[in-house]
């Protein structure tokens, strides 16, 4: 049977129909009732107010400052985890990144709900009783155990594709251990870390169910602010998550300015 022959433009067509439906008519959507009163009329009130209200302002701040934390941390843990994960010739290596992974599999708000009630049963103990009143603590431990594994998965893939004869030609050529390193493992794996970064920073500046169950409702992020505004002012609402989108595309921009290309032609010795 003789398969049918498809232009590119004809099998672009179904992603061209699932952009315009999911990704441009929402943001449309979004932009008008941004810019837009309760009467639908053109106003930059909605911008104006965010910008003038220090409570909006400094929650963008607290949201960064938390994601950045997170992420730092995320980045601490994993980049050793997936080095020695990459680098093992243990035959079942593949079990300890498992046990890393495992947790994605159960559900993300039972999972928040379990680390809720450990740290009240650690706050009952004797000298654990500042866990009680530690949001920020209890908000960062939490992301950084939900979102730990989208940092590992990146750096140990991209870890895995380095070509091995790179470090012995860099034995051959009397770099030392740190050296072949900083001059080797780190920029070839770079492409990873900022898959990594990407996906835990930007979802720690939304995610309100972590900073609700864990930090009492007492740690508000921009993600709470989205919530909270569509159910009662869907204009301002569109006004911070438009911002929230901004920051969005900032972000995405600045860690995606490392290729793959620039990556390798700065892995000499």
């Amino acid at each position: 049977m003789k398969i049918p022959h498809f232009s590119r433009k004809t099998l672009c067509i179904p992603y061209a129909v699932f952009l315009i439906f999911f990704v441009i008519i929402p943001m449309l959507v979004i932009v008008f009732y941004a810019f837009t009163d309760k009467n639908m009329h053109i106003s930059l009130g909605n911008f104006i107010r965010f910008f003038s209200d220090p409570t909006k302002l400094s929650t963008i701040v607290y949201s960064l400052v938390i994601a950045l934390i997170t992420t730092v941390i995320c980045l601490l843990i994993a980049y050793p985890v997936a080095y020695i994960l990459a680098r093992s010739k243990m035959k079942r290596k593949f079990v300890i990144l498992l046990l890393f992974v495992l947790p994605m599999w159960i559900n993300f708000v039972l999972r928040v709900n379990a680390l809720r009630e450990l740290f009240n049963l650690l706050s009952s103990l004797q000298g654990m009783d500042w866990l009680a009143s530690s949001n920020y603590f209890k908000t960062v431990f939490g992301m950084v155990y939900d979102f730990l594994p989208f940092m590992i998965l990146p750096i140990y893939t991209t870890m895995l594709k380095i070509d091995p004869s790179l470090y012995e030609a860099s034995r051959d050529l009397g770099a030392g251990a740190a050296t072949t390193f900083l001059r080797i493992t780190v920029p070839l794996s770079m492409p990873g870390i900022m898959s990594g970064v990407t996906m835990v920073f930007l979802p720690s500046m939304t995610n309100y169910v972590v900073s609700d169950m864990l930090g009492n409702a007492k740690v508000t992020i921009i993600g709470k602010f989205i919530y909270e505004y569509f159910g009662t002012d869907w204009h301002m609402g569109s006004m911070v998550a438009l911002v929230l989108l901004v920051v969005v595309f900032v972000s995405t921009w600045l860690t995606g300015g490392f290729s793959s290309e620039e990556n390798v032609r700065g892995a000499n010795l």
